[in-house]
């Protein structure tokens, strides 16, 4: 399949679901729940081989035998409607969905991190993505939903701190559904409790977060702060969505200038994208700006990027800026060690 037909087809994922979930959350019974002992529940460990451990082009490194800090991974939703699909939660054990998300986000998005850190990424009862765009006499439904999925994802962080940590600096990193849950688990972990003093950087990418949605922990302002989040979510240069809200109410990133100034950085800053072949990265691909809570986007330039032609650039939050999250989330770690 070509860059350009994926790009369709996610977009079209996204937009409209082929199976919708059937009645209410509440009285559907829930798939089981995961258990973190078990490795088939992660779709990322360090001490195992997975997607994670992959990396572009040969002099790229995967660091995670030796790295001295962790990171913990959420991924977006994969539960988006295939065939069969019609629960509000998806189940950890579909070999089907598994598949889905570890060549798809673990490979893409994960495997960014293994030159800072050791990557663990949990499987959880995923909210369908149906439950973004419900209506809102099913809202509590899908509130419901999330509930479930986030019990999980608390329920992983807990196993891993108890079990993998042992004390080790962290990146929370996540994109979209899996940034809903991180922005919780920060409120619930970090956020002015003991264990921010443990917290490298979060990268919280492809969902809005409310400027004072954090009380502690701020927006990074530098590409070496620590201790701090960066968020954007991608948009094609002029467009804002309708959904939006304006007024400086949300916080976003610029992830090749790295503070949430709206200086235009040009596509020289950027050190290269990973779009549908994996070996292969896009050197000066994507320029950066942030706009009122976006980031726009200068319509990259790529093989069939004559067909990428909807404004919203969700899929690539993470791979137009590849190579500069990856540098970056090295470069905080380093700096938030000489801190210690």
């Amino acid at each position: 399949m070509r860059i350009s037909s994926l790009l369709i087809v996610l977009f079209l994922v996204t937009a409209a679901c082929s199976s919708l979930p059937r009645g209410d959350a509440g009285e559907q019974a829930a798939p089981l729940a995961p258990d973190y002992a078990n490795p088939d529940h992660w779709a990322a460990l360090p001490q195992r081989a997975d997607n994670a451990d992959r990396t572009p082009t040969d002099s790229l490194t995967d660091n995670q035998s030796i790295a001295p800090a962790d990171v913990f991974f959420l991924h977006p939703t994969t539960y988006t409607g295939d065939r069969g699909q019609k629960s509000w939660n998806g189940p950890v054990d579909d070999p089907d969905l598994n598949a889905k998300t570890d060549n798809g986000s673990i490979l893409y998005q994960a495997s960014i991190f293994n030159g800072a850190g050791r990557v663990y990424a949990p499987r959880y009862r995923q909210a369908h993505l149906h439950a973004y765009f419900t209506k809102d006499k099913n809202k509590p439904t899908a509130i419901r939903a999330f509930e479930v999925a986030y019990r999980d994802v608390r329920a992983a962080f807990e196993y891993y701190l108890e079990h993998y940590n042992e004390g080790r600096p962290i990146i929370i990193a996540s994109h979209s559904q899996g940034t809903t849950h991180a922005k919780q688990l920060l409120r619930d972990f970090f956020d002015g409790k003991p264990l921010q003093e443990r917290l490298v950087a979060a990268y919280l990418v492809g969902i809005p977060v409310e400027n004072g949605y954090l009380n502690q922990i701020p927006p990074c302002e530098r590409p070496d702060d620590t201790g701090c989040y960066c968020s954007w979510q991608s948009f094609r240069k002029g467009h804002t969505p309708p959904y939006h809200l304006p007024g400086g109410r949300i916080v976003a990133t610029n992830p090749l200038l790295w503070n949430t100034g709206s200086d235009y950085a040009p596509a020289a800053l950027n050190d290269g994208a990973v779009l549908r072949d994996f070996n292969k990265i896009f050197p000066q691909l994507a320029d950066a700006q942030v706009h009122d809570g976006l980031l726009w986007v200068t319509k990259p330039r790529f093989p069939g990027s004559i067909f990428f032609t909807r404004p919203n650039y969700h899929i690539a939050d993470y791979n137009f800026y590849y190579m500069n999250v990856r540098n970056n989330a090295m470069r905080r770690v380093e700096a938030y060690l000489k801190k210690q």
